[in-house]
């Protein structure tokens, strides 16, 4: 089972003179948390370094922004994924101090300093999500779009011509039963296909 945040969570330690101000955050993917590292740059222009690691699915990766290499970004990897997190971008901003840690040091530094941002932080279960698109006739619609909200399901998309299409993220566990349930619904009538 893998877990997200539901907020950020922030820790700052000085370490010999350097400040280490870490950041665990929710992303939902790879670009918000390219998105989030440059707020982040905007917000440390002084900084020294802005070390990062992410874990989103797929889409993981991590940097050591100049540090020597496995110092920073991949002590940060190994404490997100010893919480079991997914969806998360775990970044530490460092201000030198004018003190050298070591590679040692700083592969120290740099774990106990997102291991304080996640201290007690709140975890909630990950929910993997899918896109759905159903495409059925006009008087098939409203049926369909209160179905949507009765389960709380959300509107993505939507696209008139011939027929209606409309799209909807969901959890992937539920997409089969979602199937079953619109098809049942518009009396066999709905169909589903990629969304353009």
């Amino acid at each position: 089972m893998t877990y997200t945040l539901p907020t950020t969570q922030i820790a700052e330690l000085e370490i010999r003179k350097s400040r280490f101000i870490a950041y665990a955050m929710p992303v939902d993917d790879r670009g918000a948390a390219m998105q989030a590292l440059q707020r982040l740059r905007d917000e440390h222009p002084a900084a020294t370094h802005v070390c990062w690691a992410l874990l989103a699915g797929g889409q993981s990766g991590m940097s050591d922004d100049g540090e020597p290499s496995g110092t920073a970004g991949r002590p940060i990897l190994e404490v997100l994924r010893h919480h079991d997190l997914d969806g998360v971008l775990g970044a530490v901003v460092r201000y030198y101090g004018g003190v050298k840690l070591g590679a040692g040091g700083l592969v120290r530094a740099y774990t106990d300093a997102i291991a304080a941002a996640l201290i007690d932080a709140e975890r909630v279960e990950r929910i993997a999500l899918t896109r759905l698109a159903i495409e059925m006739s006009y008087p098939d619609e409203a049926r369909v779009r209160r179905w949507i909200e009765q389960q709380g399901y959300e509107l993505v998309d939507s696209a008139y011509g011939m027929t209606v299409r409309l799209a909807i993220r969901l959890p992937e566990t539920a997409a089969d039963a979602a199937r079953a349930t619109l098809v049942d619904i518009t009396q066999g009538r709905a169909g589903f296909s990629d969304f353009d």
